[in-house]
């Protein structure tokens, strides 16, 4: 005749609360290279709307000094105007950065 024996326990239990334990380690893993990863992407965007706030500030001055010193001397005007032009394109990092590629 076989004995019955009492259920110790704590096995099965032990199991499942490890892996549980897994389960939420990894999950805390994935979450802060997700963080992180926004982090990285935020400071990107914060970067490229001050490169581009920086050259339509610059871009605008260029442009008001142009048309000041076409007022002060007319038959400068094309000239002036082509070295307007060229100095915006530089300052524009979108047109920049297509040269590049």
């Amino acid at each position: 005749m076989s004995t019955i024996e009492p259920y110790q326990g704590g096995s099965l239990e032990r199991r499942h609360s490890r892996a549980v334990a897994r389960v939420d380690a990894g999950s805390e893993l994935r979450l802060a290279r997700v963080e992180a990863e926004a982090e990285v992407q935020a400071a990107t965007v914060d970067a490229m709307s001050y490169v581009g706030r920086r050259a339509m500030q610059d871009v605008a001055l260029v442009s008001q000094l142009e048309q000041q010193l076409a007022l002060a001397v007319p038959m400068a005007s094309g000239r002036l105007a082509a070295i307007a032009d060229v100095t915006a394109l530089e300052l524009d990092p979108v047109f920049r950065t297509r040269l590049l590629w």
